[in-house]
C-alpha cells in the first residue's frame, strides 16, 4: 500500500484516519485490517486515546502500533482526557491537513480492499456531498438465533451515518464545528453532525467500501446500561425538533411504553401503601402485562437458552424505570441547551 498511488487515472484523494479509542484489545485487529487494505494510503493516521489520564498507560499502546509497519510514520497519537468520543474525534479533527476524514471505530476491521473502495467513493462524490458512509457488515451466528445484544449490533448495519465507517470533508466538519461534545457516549452523536451537515445544505451518501463490525462480548446487563442513550435522545429533542427520528431515519423505540409501564408500578406501590387495594391491584396488573409483553418481544427472536431467557426477564424488570429515569433526567439537563456552535464558539 502506497499513498503515492492514483486512481482512475489521476492524482488520488488524500485523507486521513482518525480512530478514537479506549485502547481494547479489538484496536490491533482494526490497524491491521488497515494496514493490509489494497489501495492508497491515508496520507496521515489519528488515533486519539481517550482513556481518563491517569489511566492511560502508554505500554498497552505498542502492540497496536506495532501492527501499522510502513504506516507508523504517518501516525500520530494524541490524547482527549477520557471525554467520550465525540471530543476524541474532535480532537483528532484538529491534527488532521487532508482535504477528507475518514472515521473508524476502534473495533471494526475493514475490508481487503477498503483504500481503494474509499478512494473511489470520495473521488466520486459530488461537489456538494459533505460525507460518504461505508456500509457495515455484522457477522452473526450461523448455527443458532441472535441474541437481543448480537441483534442490537446487527442493527447498525441499517442505521443512517454511523461513525464506524464514515469520511467527511474536513471542511465542512470544521464548517459546523465538528462533533457536539455533550453526547458523551458512543449514542446520537454521529446522527446530530449529520443532520446539522444536511442542514448546511451538504448531501450525504452511501458508498461501496464495506467495513466488518464483530459482535463483542458484552455483560449480561449490557442492555441496561444502554439506557442511558435516552438522555441523549431528549438531547436530540432539544437540538432537533419533536421530528428528529424522522429526519435522522431512527428508530422510535419504546420510550412511551416504558414510560407507562413505569408509571403504573409507581402507581400500584402508591395506592398499596395508601390502602387502596382494588386500585393498586388494577395498576399492578397493568405494570405486569406491560412487562410481560416487553419480555416476550425480546425472548421470542432469540435463542431461548437459560442464561438467554433469564436475563431478558430480569432486564425487562430493570429496564423501563431505567429508559423513563435518564429520559426525565436527560429533558431538565438539556431544557436550555444550545445550539453546539454556540457552544464550541
Amino acid at each position: 500500500m502506497t499513498g503515492d498511488s492514483v486512481t482512475g487515472g489521476g492524482p488520488r484523494t488524500g485523507y486521513a484516519v482518525v480512530v478514537p479509542t479506549l485502547v481494547r484489545a479489538t484496536l490491533a485487529d482494526c490497524l491491521a485490517a488497515l494496514t493490509a487494505a489494497t489501495g492508497p494510503g491515508p496520507d496521515e493516521i489519528v488515533l486519539v486515546d481517550d482513556r481518563p489520564l491517569p489511566d492511560a498507560d502508554p505500554e498497552a499502546l505498542e502492540h497496536p502500533l506495532s501492527v501499522l509497519g510502513d504506516l507508523r510514520e504517518r501516525t500520530v497519537v494524541l490524547r482527549s482526557g477520557g471525554r467520550g468520543p465525540a471530543a476524541a474525534r474532535n480532537t483528532g479533527l484538529s491534527a488532521v491537513t487532508s482535504p477528507w476524514t475518514a472515521f473508524l471505530d476502534d473495533d471494526v476491521q475493514v475490508g481487503p480492499h477498503w483504500c481503494d473502495q474509499l478512494v473511489q467513493d470520495l473521488a466520486e462524490a459530488a461537489p456538494d456531498t459533505g460525507a460518504v458512509q461505508g456500509v457495515i457488515a455484522v457477522p452473526l451466528p450461523g448455527e443458532r438465533r441472535p441474541t437481543d445484544w448480537e441483534r442490537g449490533t446487527a442493527g447498525l448495519a441499517r442505521a443512517q451515518w454511523i461513525t464506524a465507517d464514515m469520511a467527511y470533508r474536513t471542511d465542512v466538519l470544521k464548517q459546523v464545528g465538528g462533533f457536539d461534545e455533550r453526547f458523551t457516549r458512543a449514542f446520537r452523536e454521529d446522527a446530530d453532525l449529520a443532520l446539522r451537515v444536511l442542514d448546511a445544505g451538504w448531501r450525504i451518501r452511501r458508498g461501496r467500501r464495506t467495513t466488518r463490525h464483530p459482535v463483542r462480548p458484552a455483560s449480561r446487563w449490557a442492555s441496561l446500561k444502554q439506557q442511558r442513550g435516552n438522555a441523549d435522545d431528549a438531547l436530540m429533542l432539544r437540538l432537533h425538533g419533536p421530528d428528529w427520528w424522522a429526519k435522522a431515519v431512527a428508530p422510535k423505540g419504546r420510550i412511551r411504553r416504558h414510560a407507562a409501564i413505569t408509571a403504573a408500578g409507581a402507581a400500584a406501590l402508591a395506592l398499596t401503601a395508601a390502602g387502596r387495594p382494588r386500585a393498586a391491584a388494577a395498576a399492578g396488573l397493568g405494570w405486569a402485562a406491560g412487562t410481560a409483553e416487553f419480555a416476550w418481544a425480546r425472548i421470542t427472536p432469540g435463542p431461548r437458552t437459560r442464561h438467554e431467557v433469564t436475563t431478558m426477564l430480569i432486564t425487562s424488570v430493570l429496564i423501563p424505570p431505567a429508559a423513563t429515569w435518564h429520559r426525565l433526567s436527560g429533558l431538565w439537563r438539556h431544557r436550555n441547551a444550545p445550539a453546539w456552535r454556540e457552544v464550541a464558539a
